[in-house]
């Protein structure tokens, strides 16, 4: 995995890439289906709704490791099926919402080439998303090399 952090004018910019061992629908559909989403990423069973279109919203429950729960919202902002999905979160206290960026882009082999990006206004805050979405990263490359995966 390779990662990179840029200061743009307005705020901190992390992005992560990395090569997955599985196709680009197979990875598309872990971020898009509830039930696959909420077994790799750290949601309450149950707790995750999607409805993956532009201005669709979402929610989850996620659980840290330590065992704390967090209620998360948001909704989509830009959805193109096996290509691009960009989400807005929902900052308490703040008006515009966090966005993520997630890029897809298949490759011989069944292989996808994963991008997360997204910007925060202070260096503490992008530390920290970046941190999330490492996690992130990691749990759903073990979940795509499961037999279990459907």
């Amino acid at each position: 995995m390779s990662t990179q952090q840029n200061i743009p004018a307005d705020g901190f910019t992390y992005t992560l890439t990395r090569t997955l061992d599985a196709p680009v629908g197979a990875v598309w559909r872990a971020w898009t289906d509830a039930g696959q989403y909420a077994r790799w990423a750290g949601a309450e069973p149950g707790s995750v709704e999607m409805d993956v279109r532009p201005d669709g919203a979402w929610k989850a429950t996620m659980v840290t490791p330590d065992g704390t729960s967090f209620p998360l919202t948001g909704s989509y902002l830009e959805v193109v099926t096996d290509r691009r999905l960009v989400v807005g979160m929902d900052v308490p206290g703040r008006p515009d919402p966090a966005v993520m960026t997630v890029e897809l882009d298949a490759k011989d082999g069944d292989r996808t080439d994963i991008v997360v990006r997204q910007t925060s206004p202070t260096a503490e805050e992008c530390d920290m998303s970046e941190q999330g979405s490492t996690m992130l990263l990691d749990s759903l490359t073990a979940f795509l090399a499961s037999p279990a995966t459907s």
